[in-house]
């Protein structure tokens, strides 16, 4: 596959780059053939993006980039190197979810926006050498179309992720010094935790990076997020690249689910309406012991979502806490029965506004294993049922969150303006009111 690329013009220290380690040989080139290079790296305007231009972070607060002439003259074999955030070119990335070289429902690919070419793992290659930025598709030339060695597991969360190609899962990218290497997987190993976020400050199409806090003022809730770049959505104007507070008073009304590309928190971007559509499917055929009602914590609180507080497909959103006041965000669907509940006493806790379901995932950080998200499970909508969404229910108007993942071990519990997660006391205190 990579014959074609092995003409190189010379083996030498990769002088035009940051790389400190003198012990790594990297190609480098002068300039590229630019006409080879705009054959072999063809951008996809057609792929569905969950970020645009965005940094990628690493443990240590440093950032991820490449330098075009790292590597061969087609701008293929650069190394993915490290450096502070802001000091290189470079450091832009597109996070594409599905597109003419992503066909794989809950992967990505990870392409440079400086050269178009895709995070690559290649265990042929000499040690040290094997992490690159090819070619997206996997053909030198630009010809391919999917390679598995280019595909990473996404689940729409930008909070501390693992690049695990698709083509080793059990190995994952790892920071050594200045240079992204593979290490096997180790989930305590900081090196190899990532964070999508930040527009790139040396050019890319920035995504726009949003802060969204939830914050309680008596009756009422103030969701607030501040504009940063420009809107990957279908219209911009010169207004949506200025930094704009946007803030959108939670009375009556609530916060009404977008059907457009409006800025959500969840590490940037802005919400697909495609996407949260095939993720969130309504299940018109499930039992619904009750339809589009208020629950109340034990604190005395209703359970609130605000669908601009995940990712892209409205997954991962906190289930907040706030005064009961009855708008539709406190709204849900009690179902006994159905396309994700095929287990006897039991419920799903259904948002009746996103479709999106009360999940408990004990892998996630401490106090963020409470979210909304794809009911079934899977990131988008193709799962069938998860017991971390299932909880006990047999009739009546109240309810503990027990996930039956959890065997009456963890329950889920009021925590500090959302929903956490905490043993389970067996003695009625962690009980919730559906205000029928």
């Amino acid at each position: 596959m990579y014959s074609s690329v092995f003409v190189l013009l010379g083996l030498q220290f990769a002088t035009a780059s940051p790389i400190t380690s003198s012990s790594m040989f990297r190609r480098a080139v002068t300039q590229l053939d630019q006409a080879a290079f705009e054959e072999a790296q063809q951008p996809d305007n057609t792929a569905t993006k969950a970020f645009s231009g965005t940094q990628i972070r690493t443990s240590d607060g440093r950032c991820l980039f490449v330098d075009e002439l790292s590597g061969d003259f087609r701008a293929n074999l650069t190394p993915i190197q490290v450096a502070a955030c802001d000091s290189t070119d470079g450091q832009g990335w597109d996070v594409i979810t599905a597109g003419k070289h992503n066909n794989v429902d809950g992967s990505v690919l990870i392409v440079s926006t400086l050269t178009n070419a895709c995070f690559n793992f290649d265990p042929r290659r000499a040690s040290g050498n094997q992490v690159i930025l090819f070619s997206c598709g996997g053909r030198a030339d630009g010809g391919g179309e999917v390679t598995d060695s280019q595909l990473f597991p996404f689940n729409g969360n930008s909070d501390s992720l693992a690049f695990a190609p698709n083509n080793d899962p059990q190995t994952c990218f790892t920071v050594k010094g200045d240079v992204v290497d593979v290490a096997p997987c180790d989930a305590g190993n900081a090196d190899q935790q990532f964070t999508f976020g930040g527009a790139s400050g040396a050019g890319g199409d920035a995504p726009t990076e949003t802060s969204a806090p939830i914050t309680q003022t008596s009756s009422q809730v103030i969701a607030t997020f501040t504009l940063t770049a420009t809107a990957q959505g279908p219209t911009s104007t010169a207004s949506d690249t200025a930094s704009t507070p946007v803030t959108t008073a939670v009375g009556t009304g609530g916060i009404p689910n977008p059907t457009e590309a409006v800025p959500v928190s969840r590490a940037g971007g802005v919400l697909q309406a495609t996407a949260v559509a095939e993720s969130h499917e309504r299940d018109d055929t499930a039992t619904r012991a009750f339809t589009s009602v208020s629950i109340q914590a034990p604190n005395g609180q209703c359970l609130f979502i605000d669908p601009t507080a995940g990712d892209f497909r409205e997954n991962l959103i906190p289930v907040s806490l706030v005064d009961c006041a009855g708008t539709p965000n406190e709204k849900f669907d009690i179902i006994t029965a159905g396309k994700h509940n095929n287990a006897a006493d039991s419920a799903l806790v259904v948002s009746s506004l996103t479709n999106g379901c009360i999940s408990f995932d004990g892998r996630r950080p401490a106090g963020d294993t409470v979210t909304l998200f794809s009911c079934g499970g899977r990131a988008a909508g193709e799962g069938e049922t998860n017991n971390g969404q299932l909880v006990p229910f047999t009739g009546g108007t109240s309810l503990v969150f027990a996930p039956e993942s959890e065997r009456n071990a963890t329950c889920i519990v009021p925590g500090d303006g959302r929903l956490d997660s905490a043993p389970c006391a067996n003695d009625g205190s962690q009980a919730f009111t559906i205000l029928s």
